[in-house]
């Protein structure tokens, strides 16, 4: 038999049971769209993650107080060590160090901000005229916080632009006078809308004076100093500066954790990363399964097919071609199951990102690769014993059967 009346034999075999054929292909589609939605949404994820983190700034050493150690509890540590505040002070002695090209003290807390008798609950930030440009937030209208000593805070805010729109309409917001918690605080910047980021939405946020704030949320300690490094080569040695700085500071205690942006996305990455990998090995399961019933279906067209068998070998059809025109079925099964599950899935994906705007949910490329190759290559391994059990058969008892 030439290859294209091998091609149309197989073809034919698989056309001339419709519900089998449905059924085989069916199974093998659902495999691969499995792959790939689930994969869409592992590395979505990591994306996401892995962008918001990224939208923090750039070249980040993040300080928080309190030291996040793994060596287990130490009783003598626990009467001799005292955790120290970290303070506007602490911030302010970074910023002598040679890699560092902005710091900014962050005070985080929950206030009411009340303006013509409106009233609504805000997050409140409380910083410096450097931590709108470390956090690539960009001003809509007016001015940022402005250059002062930062334990004098200055009665400002600059606020989001959701709160803009709520307390002032169509009215200006900047030179108003608002009341945040107890204080009265003059507008003298309006954020520009970014949305929800990292559990702090910008656009409800209104940004105060450090010392400001420490001072309305009745508090010693900063929620985190922000040190932006002069370059990401700079990174690693600008973490050692400001450990050891602040250790001088704390009377010799690593009372405090460093940590850099780098290391966050990688962490993250990584474990994501694995996250995706690990879907992608539940999804491949069902491409085993397609695969078990491709053998099952082509086991049952051996079988009903005994007398066609007999009668391609009785006039001269080698154990080869048989074997060949089975592999031809399987393999045709698998390709059309795997397209049809490539176009499912990603028509799955790019639902996803119709309900999930902000959400990245791509396949990647290895995982469309793999699922595709993995379901042609599991219908022809189980399709190699069905057409060898096809080859195998005596031409005279297989029309003897028929």
């Amino acid at each position: 038999m030439r290859l294209t009346d091998t091609l149309r034999f197989a073809r034919d075999a698989a056309t001339g049971y419709p519900m089998r054929t449905t059924l085989s292909v069916l199974a093998m589609s659902i495999g691969v769209a499995a792959v790939v939605i689930l994969t869409a949404l592992g590395d979505g994820a990591r994306r996401y993650v892995v962008g918001q983190f990224s939208s923090l700034g750039t070249n980040l050493v993040i300080v928080l107080p309190g030291r996040s150690g793994t060596g287990g509890f130490n009783p003598a540590n626990a009467i001799t060590t005292t955790p120290r505040d970290l303070t506007i002070d602490d911030a302010g002695s970074l910023r002598r160090l040679p890699g560092t090209r902005r710091v900014a003290p962050l005070a985080v807390g929950t206030s009411e901000i009340n303006y013509g008798g409106k009233l609504r609950e805000v997050m409140v930030a409380g910083s410096t005229a450097e931590f709108i440009p470390i956090r690539n937030f960009e001003i809509a209208q007016g001015l940022g916080l402005p250059e002062e000593d930062w334990n004098r805070g200055s009665s400002v805010a600059v606020i989001g632009a959701k709160i803009r729109e709520e307390m002032f309409g169509a009215n200006p917001a900047i030179g108003q006078i608002v009341r945040v918690g107890d204080r009265r605080l003059r507008v003298v910047g309006v954020l520009k809308s970014t949305g929800q980021g990292l559990g702090m939405n910008t656009d409800e946020l209104v940004i105060v004076p450090v010392s400001l704030a420490l001072a309305m949320f009745n508090s010693n300690t900063l929620f985190r100093i922000m040190i932006e490094a002069n370059s990401r080569d700079a990174i690693p040695s600008t973490k050692e500066q400001v450990m050891e700085t602040l250790k001088q500071r704390h009377r010799g205690e690593e009372d405090v954790t460093v940590i850099t942006q780098d290391a966050v996305l990688a962490t993250f990455d990584k474990l994501l990363g694995a996250l995706t990998l690990a879907v992608a090995g539940i999804a491949a399961i069902s491409l085993a399964v397609a695969g078990i019933l491709v053998m099952n279906v082509m086991l049952v067209a051996v079988t009903q097919r005994t007398g066609e068998i007999g009668l391609l070998k009785a006039l001269g059809a080698t154990a080869r071609t048989i074997r060949f025109a089975f592999l031809a079925e399987a393999a045709m099964l698998s390709a059309v199951g795997a397209l049809v599950g490539y176009l499912l899935g990603q028509l799955g994906a790019f639902a996803l990102r119709q309900f999930f705007p902000v959400f990245p949910a791509y396949p990647p490329d290895w995982a469309v690769i793999a699922g595709l190759s993995t379901a042609l290559a599991t219908g022809l391994i189980f399709g190699v014993m069905p057409a060898r059990r096809a080859a195998r058969l005596d031409p005279v008892q297989a029309l003897m059967k028929h």
